[in-house]
């Protein structure tokens, strides 16, 4: 994570598509150019067309990788598509996805959002009975699994490895003939269904449904395994589990235009900063937003607070991913680049400044620096989330607890770090009120440490585990 960019990082997207006689290649691009957010490394689309599986996939952003001429050559039916933030495995073109593979019965090629918690004892465990691996993601592993129940019909394959694997997982797989939607008994990460025409469409998020004209139709179920071939849309369910949807899809991750598991993401990041003027109260001219993420919760806390919202910091969005990061002595110019201050509105004005989230508070300390030299008097920086005290295993990639400067400063130290006059965290039993009954439905380990699965060696071994020689020797130990 670099320095400038001090944030909890996206996961993947995922979007598939059974549309018989439509251009599915290009729908799926337009559906991962919806899901963009979710992940910038990687990019890839498999197409199926009855007979085989086309596939391609590149390092970049989705229009790095696909022209009109690498589309065109993907021609079929059903198509599976991927943008990747790496979690488990480097970033490197041999994990991008949809991974496709020969197997008993014919091809399969897949596409994961999530993480499994278990995946150094599985991968040994395959290895030691003659697995092969071309990558170092545990998305492979799930593939290994569906393929060692090959005498089982595809849906039972699924479902029998669903008892081997834990953690996160929303997986779309594809064959010459079908498209397979799967989400975790948990449901930690979103899926969602929708209709186009006589096809259907399942993606990572509602607002890919919108870009392609599709018609929400329902959440995948947690546990739920979707099959959608020329039969039409069958559907069976793994052992139920209680429910532990990832909150920080509502708080950071998805887009504000989604609607995930019944909630809208703007309603509740909007709720969330209503429920953080109740909380935090101060005598401020302006409310001011950390664009584009902290808005919602901006305006909502000036709705509910009276004090009127300003947009104070202008943001520059034409940085991407390939931007060149800041030397050392340049960081602040990184943050500056990326966010300006309108001097207009700031100058001689107390201002609360409204964030999702601090994670290390190095970018929020080189912000507060910004806007006293804009002028204004008095800073408050007020979060529309708990203080993050835990990594999280399961899809997002934290910084080392060590880095979280909430896991081992008190308030008012890290108030100090960052420079502000005042900082307020909203509160944990404050965030779960915004879902009302359904509060105890969430994963909240990043706030409380509390995991809802077993995090197995997923703390020792981290991100890069299956490249390191020492995961590696554990692997040649096992035969």
């Amino acid at each position: 994570m670099s320095d400038w960019c001090d944030k909890m990082r996206e996961e993947c997207g995922i979007f598939g598509i059974w549309g018989p006689g439509r251009d599915v290649a290009r729908l799926t691009y337009y559906g991962l150019y919806a899901l963009q957010h979710r992940g910038q490394e990687s990019a890839g689309i498999a197409v199926a067309d009855g007979r085989r599986i086309r596939l391609h996939k590149g390092m970049g952003l989705v229009p790095e990788v696909f022209g009109s001429d690498t589309l065109d050559l993907l021609q079929g039916d059903i198509a599976v598509g991927h943008v990747r933030y790496s979690t488990t495995g480097a970033s490197h073109p041999v994990n991008a996805q949809p991974l496709v593979f020969h197997y008993a019965k014919g091809q399969i090629g897949l596409a994961h959002n999530g993480n499994l918690t278990n995946t150094t004892e599985l991968r040994r465990y395959l290895a030691s009975t003659g697995a092969v691996f071309q990558s170092t993601t545990d998305s492979e592993i799930i593939v290994n699994l569906i393929a060692r129940y090959s005498q089982l019909s595809l849906e039972e394959a699924i479902l029998k490895a669903m008892q081997d694997i834990e953690g996160a997982y929303s997986i779309l797989v594809i064959t010459e003939d079908r498209l397979i939607a799967v989400r975790d008994p948990q449901g930690f990460r979103p899926l969602c269904m929708g209709r186009l025409g006589d096809g259907f469409i399942v993606a990572s998020e509602s607002c890919a449904l919108d870009t392609v004209g599709a018609t929400f139709i329902r959440d995948v179920e947690p546990g739920e395994v979707i099959v959608i071939d020329k039969r039409g849309v069958s559907s069976c369910h793994a052992q139920k589990k209680p429910r532990a949807h990832c909150i920080f899809e509502y708080i950071y991750f998805a887009r504000p235009d989604s609607v995930i598991d019944g909630f809208t993401v703007n309603r509740i990041r909007r709720e969330l900063g209503r429920q953080l003027a109740r909380e935090f109260r101060t005598e401020a001219d302006i409310v001011i937003a950390v664009p584009d993420s902290g808005t919602p919760a901006a305006r909502g806390y000036a709705e509910e607070s009276g004090i009127p919202f300003e947009e104070g910091l202008m943001k520059n969005r034409y940085i991407g991913r390939t931007f060149i990061q800041p030397s050392q002595n340049l960081r602040d110019v990184g943050v500056s680049l990326k966010l300006n201050p309108i001097r207009e509105v700031l100058e001689g004005k107390r201002v609360i400044l409204v964030d999702d989230s601090l994670v290390r508070g190095t970018t929020s300390g080189r912000i507060v620096r910004m806007l006293r030299s804009a002028g204004v008097k008095e800073v408050h920086l007020a979060l529309s989330s708990p203080p993050i005290i835990r990594s999280c295993f399961f899809g997002i990639d934290t910084s080392n607890e060590k880095e979280l400067i909430a896991a081992h400063k008190p308030l008012d130290e890290i108030c100090s770090y960052t420079g502000a006059d005042s900082l307020h965290y909203l509160s944990l039993s404050g965030l779960l009120d915004v879902f009302g009954d359904y509060r105890d439905n969430f994963c909240t380990a990043c706030f409380s440490g509390r995991y809802p699965v077993s995090i197995g060696c997923s703390q020792e071994a981290g991100k890069h585990a299956l490249e390191e020689a020492r995961v590696l020797g554990w692997l040649r130990k096992a035969d």
